[in-house]
């Protein structure tokens, strides 16, 4: 009983202090008020500021309506999120409708605000620039994080003069393509071009400038293996076909049939051999408009995995 007593109170002086008045070494912390006090003379020796709100919230929604701070710092803005923005619904705080001469008054004071906040020409360009990267990383279905990658990168390509003599459409997608590369997200040069405003070969030259200043660091090529989940997503099939086309794809690699083969047809022959096999049909132009390959890449590289792995179907 007494060692179980001394150990608690060893417990209670372990983080102990000198008491500046009384010199005596039992100072204990109260964590219910945050102070540091002398249980021999009572004083106050210090205390811990609660950085925390002083307010709680049990949900979601109301951390969000009670917290009183902006949101946060978003390369995806030209000002990264720093300046006054004015919503654009004609509600007053308490959500009822403005009248109309309120409502002119809010369209000027938009427009009022707009002009301050656009500065110089290069400002002016990385406004429409990463305009151009929201709208194809989310027609392209991107996370937020890639996103926000190829903004700062095209910051970069900005800031070391890059961008002089080319297109912003062509720089914006280029960024795209070399923020999914880093971060292993299957999407190929053609689908980027497909939603973008300017050519694949624009495109392509544009990254290949990033890459050759180092504003890209080495990523390993796509594999075929990367693209078949997303297929199989949107083809609504079933994770038994999916494992199937991954384990042609392993035999395929190991048999050196995937060489110097495009791996998104690849991916895309090798679910349409594993639709088959497990009775799932989809057509093979299903399946290429998914990955953006022709219907005869499809059939060119079924036609091979069945050679290569000596299987028979019935189509």
């Amino acid at each position: 009983m007494e060692e179980h007593v001394a150990m608690e109170r060893k417990d209670l002086y372990e983080d102990q202090e000198r008491c500046p008045y009384c010199g005596s070494e039992k100072v204990i912390f109260d964590p219910s008020c945050g102070e540091h006090v002398c249980i021999e003379c009572g004083n106050v020796i210090g205390y811990i500021i609660d950085e925390g709100p002083e307010w709680r919230s049990f949900t979601p929604e109301q951390r969000a309506k009670r917290t009183r701070v902006g949101a946060p710092l978003s390369p995806l803005r030209p000002d990264q999120g720093l300046s006054t923005t004015i919503d654009w619904r004609n509600k007053d705080g308490s959500g009822n409708d403005l009248n109309f001469s309120k409502r002119i008054q809010a369209l000027r004071l938009r427009r009022t605000n707009k002009m301050f906040n656009t500065g110089d020409g290069n400002e002016k360009n990385l406004r429409i620039a990463l305009g151009e990267i929201e709208r194809i990383g989310s027609q392209l279905g991107l996370p937020k994080a890639v996103r926000e990658e190829a903004a700062m990168l095209y910051r970069k390509a900005a800031r070391m003069k890059l961008i002089k003599g080319r297109s912003v459409e062509s720089m914006a997608a280029a960024c795209i393509y070399a923020a999914c590369k880093t971060n292993i997200i299957p999407r190929s040069l053609d689908e980027v071009s497909k939603v973008s405003k300017s050519d694949r070969k624009e495109i392509a030259r544009s990254f290949r400038l990033l890459v050759g200043e180092g504003l890209v660091r080495k990523a390993p090529p796509s594999r075929a293996v990367d693209f078949i989940p997303r297929i199989v997503s949107r083809l609504d099939l079933s994770m038994r076909v999916q494992q199937t086309a991954v384990e042609i794809l392993e035999k395929a690699r190991a048999l050196g049939l995937t060489s110097g083969r495009m791996p998104e047809g690849l991916a895309a022959a090798a679910v349409y051999l594993a639709t088959l096999l497990h009775g799932e049909r989809r057509t093979q132009r299903e399946i290429a408009s998914i990955v953006s390959v022709t219907e005869v890449t499809i059939r060119n590289r079924f036609k091979e995995l069945l050679q290569g792995l000596n299987l028979i179907v019935r189509v």
